[in-house]
């Protein structure tokens, strides 16, 4: 299993040329629009989500 996150799309400009961040660790950066950003794992919920009867997810 890889160390980090491995993100398919940058978040601000959706392109997909990234590489990782030299001077920071599990950091990217993107190629198309010249930004470094990191993706991070902030927790579980404690609260799950649960089916609808319409077929959806909705919190409970």
């Amino acid at each position: 299993m890889s160390e980090r996150a491995a993100p398919f799309y940058c978040p601000y400009c959706g392109d997909e040329d990234l590489r990782p961040h030299e001077q920071s660790h599990g950091a990217w950066e993107c190629g198309a629009c010249n930004r470094a950003f990191q993706l991070k794992f902030l927790g579980l919920l404690t609260r799950g989500l649960q089916r609808a009867d319409h077929g959806g997810d909705e919190r409970i």
